[in-house]
């Protein structure tokens, strides 16, 4: 019985190592910004930060190419210049949210919310913006919808 627990025991030790926290993950920079809410300039490329509280957040020039922010609250985050290529913005909370010279290109936005965000000189296209409700704010209604 002792030698069916030491082994259940390994297999599952063997297993955590082989299962990655997510795809590129930077687990210091994560650390950083949900304890301090700042990481500006972090590598965040493909982080898991789905329904993090980063009510705002410091974000300037944050990499956040391929992160996951699914349903996320990032009211009155200051996200200017940050790279969001490829992210995952579905359901997030984006009021009163800065995207001032931000990549913005291929963004889920589907059902997310953003009222009076700012946008200045960012670069837009979206995957996909199904559901969303974007209300003063200069992020024009483009992209397509799934078909």
């Amino acid at each position: 019985m002792k030698r069916l627990i030491l082994a259940s025991f390994v297999a599952l030790l063997s297993l955590n190592t082989l299962v990655p926290v997510s795809k590129a993950e930077n687990v210091e920079a994560v650390k950083q910004l949900l304890q301090t809410n700042q990481c500006q300039g972090c590598d965040l490329r493909g982080a898991n930060l789905e329904e993090a509280h980063l009510i705002g957040a410091d974000l300037r020039g944050a990499d956040l190419r391929g992160a996951n922010l699914k349903g996320a609250i990032l009211e009155g985050a200051d996200l200017d210049g940050a790279n969001l290529e490829g992210a995952n913005l579905s359901g997030a909370f984006l009021t009163n949210a800065t995207f001032n010279h931000a990549n913005l290109t291929d963004v889920d936005l589907s059902y997310a919310i953003i009222v009076d965000a700012q946008a200045d000189g960012a670069t837009i296209s979206y995957r996909n913006i199904e559901g969303a409700v974007i209300v003063e704010t200069p992020i024009g209604i483009g992209g397509e919808y799934p078909h």
